[in-house]
């Protein structure tokens, strides 16, 4: 029955309901479920509620949407080549990339308005079914070094430091689903007060190695080193670090075993700048280390540093049984190291220069070019398929997955963004084969 029907139906019937006796009204009941379909409470409280007007309720009308396709398009394409960051980061993105994206999308004053006007939650909102495609898991591999514990202190007080130089360090490892043999590994380090990352690959865990790329980061960073806080594991608390930190005075310490929270800042760091990108296959050849150094070292660090805005966490206030966290403005890390005025003046200068002559656009591309290549250096053999990235995405979808049938919709939304873009849009059929889509 349509609307229109039903409604007649339970005018009908309403006041024969509240005049029938009791055993009537089981009948009527009855009658009136069978022919509109509604469950029994639910046509209980219909007839025991409000006498029905002469007019149907009128549907509440939604409000059309303020951004259309091609804004979307454009967003979209902000959000990928910047790495997926989250909304309020994604903002302050829009409005630091804007003349890159001018030259780029050839913005109209109204689409560049509506770029500007939009907020982070709107961006939630429209950016939600794309970020539920980018949740994925997080293995660990650490194993506790036993020969320094009791030597080097437990960092115990909050690392609310004024001055740049004081950081977190950890290893990322590249095992794919076996920890056996040697493979490759990430050595992370960041900033406390500026947020600045470095990333070095080595083959193994091996202390010399460590130790080794330590030094290449110390080297790297626009500010002097001034101390390294790392977790238990064995490569950071043996005696070659003990003895590369004590003659250059830098600061060694160590969080709680077990503790991952001692060491928040590099965690975040694990993943936005190693695990995001990489995933979790295994990685066991030096050709693979070193197409992994080539873009920690280039593009990847001038992106992730230069260009890429993060937000510092300023304070936690409890409101009844909530907790409220506030944030500072985004800022990049290069500019939180200008704003302590206690980095290397000469090296901020070149970076600065290097940044104004950089299109982050460009940049995006390179690293994904980049990560394709490294992608075909992995041991398939000991990788987990179903968790690689998707620029090494297969041609068809693994036995077993299920595809949705997409929209009329989202046909439309996909040839609009290509369009707007001027490249090929896929999408997948319930075959699991790519479709192209967009402009030849």
């Amino acid at each position: 029955m349509s609307r229109k029907a039903i409604w007649e139906f339970f005018k009908a019937i309403y006041e024969r309901y509240h005049k029938a006796p009791r055993e009537t009204k089981h009948q009527i009941l009855t009658e009136f479920c069978a022919t509109t379909g509604y469950n029994r409470k639910y046509a209980i409280r219909k007839l025991n509620g409000p006498p029905p007007s002469r007019v149907p309720p009128a549907r509440p009308r939604r409000r059309g949407y303020t951004y259309g396709v091609p804004v979307l398009a454009i967003l979209t394409a902000v959000w990928e080549a910047a790495g997926y960051p989250c909304s309020v980061r994604l903002k302050a993105i829009l409005v630091g990339w804007l003349p890159w994206i001018r030259k780029r999308f050839a913005l109209s004053p109204s689409f560049e308005k509506q770029l500007l006007s939009i907020s982070p939650r709107q961006i939630d909102r429209r950016l939600r079914e794309k970020k539920a495609h980018l949740k994925n898991r997080l293995y660990g591999r650490t194993k506790p070094g036993t020969l320094l514990k009791h030597q080097i202190p437990i960092k115990t007080d909050h690392w609310d430091v004024t001055t740049p130089g004081f950081t977190e360090v950890d290893t990322v490892v590249h095992c794919g689903n076996s920890a056996e043999g040697e493979f490759g590994s990430t050595v992370n380090q960041t900033d406390i007060l500026t947020g600045w990352v470095e990333s070095r690959a080595v083959l193994g865990r091996g202390e010399r190695g460590v130790v080794q790329a330590l030094d290449e980061m110390a080297q790297a960073l626009p500010f002097p080193l001034r101390g390294i806080d790392s977790d238990n594991g064995s490569e950071f608390i043996n005696w070659h670090l003990v003895r590369y930190c004590k003659p250059r005075d830098i600061q060694l310490s160590r969080g709680r075993p077990y503790k991952k929270n001692d060491n928040a800042h590099i965690e975040q760091k694990n993943w936005t700048h190693v695990r995001k990108l990489l995933g979790w296959d295994r990685y066991d050849t030096p050709q693979a280390i070193e197409a992994m150094n080539y873009l920690y070292t280039q593009e990847l660090r001038l992106f992730m540093n230069l260009f890429m805005p993060s937000m510092k966490l300023l304070k936690k206030q409890r409101i009844g049984s909530k907790l409220k966290r506030v944030y500072d403005a985004p800022q990049t890390s290069l500019e939180r190291v200008g704003a302590s005025g206690q980095g290397d003046a000469v090296k901020i200068a070149e970076l600065t220069k290097l940044r104004d002559s950089l299109d982050p656009f460009a940049l995006a591309h390179t690293i994904e070019k980049k990560l394709e290549h490294i992608f075909t250096l992995a041991n398939r053999r000991h990788s987990p398929s179903l968790l690689q990235r998707h620029p090494a995405t297969p041609k068809r979808l693994p036995s077993g997955s299920r595809t949705r049938k997409i929209s009329a919709f989202e046909k439309d939304s996909l040839k609009v963004a290509a369009e707007v873009l001027g490249m090929k849009s896929y999408y997948r059929n319930r075959k699991g084969q790519l479709v192209p889509i967009g402009p030849n």
